[in-house]
Formats: structure tokens, sequence, C-alpha cells
């Protein structure tokens, strides 16, 4: 049990770290390419970049768990533990797919963490909308 929760930290650690370096090169991004007032479409092109690259990095998350799960036989293959990964970090849940007793806990951490990323995530994607916003009205002036 403490090697599989020690598994789940390193697995936490790796998600915040992905996350951290994901949110900093687009925060970098931009800061070059959405300095200023731009066009309708052009800025609806930039948040959809911006949700896809969100996106990506959850999905690397996801992926390494699903990875885990797998490689320690948690799940019958990789296909289940990606789909099970997917419907726990997102916490659907939907319960078609369970874990072992053993895995259970581990699979709770995942949801947890889950819950951060995806909130971490909306506080960022919500910070850019809300300085665009101010930048759009303040050019307007």
């Amino acid at each position: 049990m403490v090697l599989r929760l020690l598994a789940a930290w390193v697995f936490v650690a790796f998600c915040v770290i992905v996350h951290a370096i994901g949110i900093t090169v687009a925060v970098r991004w931009l800061a070059r390419h959405a300095a200023t007032a731009m066009p309708f479409w052009r800025e609806t092109w930039l948040f959809v970049r911006l949700a896809g690259w969100i996106i990506l990095l959850h999905l690397v998350e996801v992926g390494a768990w699903a990875l885990l799960y797998a490689w320690r036989g948690a799940m019958p293959s990789l296909q289940a533990a990606a789909y099970f990964s997917g419907v726990t970090y997102t916490t659907t849940g939907y319960g078609d797919l369970v874990l072992p007793e053993a895995w259970r806990l581990v699979g709770a951490i995942e949801a947890l963490t889950g819950i951060l990323m995806c909130g971490w995530s909306t506080g960022f994607f919500f910070l850019i909308v809300s300085r665009r916003f101010t930048a759009d009205t303040r050019s307007a002036r």
C-alpha cells in the first residue's frame, strides 16, 4: 500500500510539473502573440488554440496515470487503463471499470489531482479571458 501511495505522489508531482511547464509556455506564447487588441475572429482563434493546449496538457497527465495502471496490472489493457484514467481524472466516474481493491486509493488520488489540475486550468483560462477583455475595453476608449 505504501509503495502505491508513493507512486501516486510521484504521479501527482508529475502532473503539477507538466501543468506548470505547460502554463508557463502558454504565458510566454501569449505575451509574444497577444499583446494588443485584435479582431474578433483572431481573438477567438487564440482562445481555441489556448483551450487545445490546455486539453493536451490534461491528456498527457491522463496518459501517465493510464500507463501506471497498465504497467502495474491494475487494468486489463492499456485501452481500459486510458479510459478508466480519463473518467477518473475528470471525476466523471462511470463505474463500468473499477480498480482492484488494493489500487482504489490511488484512483481517488488521481481524481483529486484531476480536480486540482482542471481548477488550475480554469483559473488560468479565466485570467486570460479577463485580461483580453480588459485590453479590448481599454483600446475601445
